[in-house]
């Protein structure tokens, strides 16, 4: 039977820790933008880029956004040669067809998601996606592991040869040097591995054990056993995101791990590699996942303080959150910045917008009880509300 082996150091109570405290900050932050979808997309698009980049994809950040923007934009552009017709990208179809696969990826782990926090299904059942999600009831199943990694590889490999296990012996080589760095288990033994993991992994409550370490342990897991001839860095990936997903740590989908590990591949595959040198233990492995999830986490929750800043806000509004329009926020940061707002101040802040739409900004910002009025001629002040 499975059984991880590894300790809880200093270093991933710390982690956790700062994981911790970065969701508070993100889930709860008063004020709340309209453009949170921005946000969402950019993580979508820096976990499509980088999580194709690391596998030796060769489009950059601005093509894999194009490609991405245009499939999303329409629901026809499914292969290579079409989503390079609509977004002028040139590169070979096996670098833009990775890149959809993808996205593909991620918007079935968004489903899957969904799904699980209305407690039920959403809408009809009209496609395999949602018959494997359907039949997963919460888990992360061998269906859904073997469906990811079909999303992954679809119009690279023959429909026969995905989302299956692999039945061949494989090796990991340095493409440099040639040296086979890693042995995978046999493939005869693959669908048993899968299934012992599986069973340990969805009988193992986050009461138990902490999400993240979880996460961690699903993502090196799969790297290890190695189940499919290709797609197993980004199907483990994704499984560990996808875990993370259903035990409530997608936070608000703002965030994207792959950059982490694109940023330095060596010390992700030397992370991954140190393992096995250390008999399967997995505790400087699960240090290093839980720092990635950690710096990320910061960073996102730097960006939503400072759309955020006054925490005695929340306070006022009674710990409700507020959406508000880009346009809105920058008028509270300047409030929040000097301490008031004048009419003669609007043109600094929004140079190419109306007075007119300004004031109906206020008014709303007014209405919403964020923000209160002072005097009655063009030289009242506008205050965050005491």
């Amino acid at each position: 039977m499975y059984l991880p082996t590894f300790t809880i150091t200093n270093k991933i109570l710390a982690n956790i820790g700062r994981i911790e405290a970065a969701k508070e900050v993100i889930e709860n932050a008063p004020l709340i933008p309209a453009w949170e979808a921005t946000f969402r997309k950019e993580a979508i698009i820096r976990t499509v880029h980088h999580g194709t980049h690391i596998e030796g994809n060769e489009l950059d950040y601005s093509q894999a956004e194009r490609v991405v923007e245009v499939a999303e934009g329409d629901r026809h552009v499914t292969s290579a040669t079409s989503a390079a017709k609509e977004s002028g990208v040139v590169a070979r179809d096996r670098d833009i067809q990775e890149v959809l696969n993808y996205r593909n990826v991620l918007s079935f782990i968004e489903r899957f998601q969904k799904s699980i926090d209305k407690k039920q299904f959403i809408g009809r059942l009209s496609s395999e996606n949602d018959h494997i999600i359907e039949s997963a009831d919460g888990k992360l199943t061998e269906d859904v592991l073997l469906h990811i990694q079909k999303l992954t590889v679809e119009k690279i490999f023959m429909p026969h040869e995905c989302g299956l296990f692999r039945k061949t012996q494989v090796v990991i080589k340095n493409s440099r040097t040639g040296e086979v760095t890693f042995r995978p288990p046999p493939a005869i033994e693959v669908p048993y591995l899968i299934r012992d993991f599986l069973k340990w992994l969805n009988e193992t409550s986050r009461e138990s054990l902490h999400s993240v370490l979880k996460a961690g342990i699903v993502h090196y897991e799969l790297v290890r056993i190695h189940p499919f001839l290709d797609g197993n860095g980004r199907a483990s990936r994704a499984s560990a995101l996808l875990l993370l997903f259903l035990d409530g740590y997608d936070i608000k989908r703002f965030f994207s791990l792959e950059e982490y590990y694109d940023k330095d591949p060596m010390e992700y595959y030397h992370s991954l590699q140190e393992v096995e040198k250390k008999e399967g233990n997995l505790t400087s492995w699960l240090e290093y996942f839980s720092q990635g999830i950690a710096i990320e986490l910061n960073n996102v929750k730097e960006k939503v303080k400072s759309l955020s800043r006054d925490i005695k806000l929340k306070q006022d509004l009674g710990g409700k959150q507020v959406a508000l329009t880009e346009r809105q926020l920058k008028l509270i940061e300047h409030i929040q910045k000097i301490g008031f707002l004048q009419n003669k101040m609007f043109f600094e802040i929004e140079p190419m917008v109306s007075e007119d739409t300004i004031l109906r900004d206020l008014k709303d910002l007014i209405d919403k009880g964020i923000i209160e009025k002072k005097g009655r001629t063009k030289g009242a002040r506008y205050v965050l509300r005491k």
